[in-house]
């Protein structure tokens, strides 16, 4: 069955996403684990050495500038990981996705060159995170914390981590068994939310802590 845009969209309504064998494999199979990994909006951990890191200015931090380059550089390869699952029809269908205003992505940038960042799939009031990756130190973890403070700020409801890896957990990641999340899931995707390109000038790091503080 060929996947089209629009059934991957119906496929993550149900909680069900693809993903390739290889980076040089056309073929997609779907996943539904029997246990997902969320990152509760509210239950976020910031560590106080990343907190210093994002004040003190050293990535520029956007959203939505560079979709396809996010992907690309998702799958390249990473010490300890040679291969990926992000094969070409992943490249097509997410950056259809993008143009569709369903896909977006977090960039970290120094002096203009990415060196990190994260893309995934919003849907109602979910984002599914899909993956990430850092060419400097603490790159993807400052784009997490901003991805994070956009989703708050846009009213998302749920945070899909997909798989649970320990970089998830230390900011507060959870796993929790398949039927517990298809329950979230159900409550949250026919929700109403908005993907935040900007913040506006807002501290990113009181958005989190503020929204942990109050919950």
């Amino acid at each position: 069955m060929e996947i089209t845009p629009d059934l991957l969209l119906q496929a993550y309504r149900i909680g069900v996403f693809p993903m390739g064998e290889r980076r040089d494999d056309p073929k997609l199979y779907w996943l539904d684990p029997r246990l997902r990994a969320v990152l509760p909006l509210d239950g976020f951990h910031l560590p106080q050495r990343l907190k210093r890191t994002i004040r003190a200015g050293h990535f520029e931090v956007s959203a939505d500038t560079a979709f396809a380059e996010t992907v690309r550089a998702c799958a390249e390869p990473r010490p300890g990981h040679p291969e990926s699952w992000i094969n070409e029809p992943i490249v097509d269908l997410y950056g259809e996705l993008h143009r569709r205003g369903h896909a977006h992505s977090v960039e970290c940038r120094v002096a203009g060159r990415l060196v990190g960042g994260l893309y995934g799939v919003s849907i109602g009031a979910v984002f599914f995170g899909e993956s990430m990756f850092s060419r400097e130190r603490d790159a993807s973890k400052v784009a997490l914390v901003h991805l994070v403070a956009r989703l708050i700020k846009g009213g998302f409801r749920l945070l899909d981590c997909q798989f649970m890896t320990e970089h998830l957990r230390i900011f507060g990641a959870i796993e929790i068994p398949r039927e517990e999340f298809r329950g979230l899931l159900a409550d949250a995707i026919d929700g109403t939310a908005s993907f935040q390109r900007e913040l506006g000038g807002e501290d990113p790091c009181a958005i989190v802590q503020d929204n942990t503080r109050t919950s």
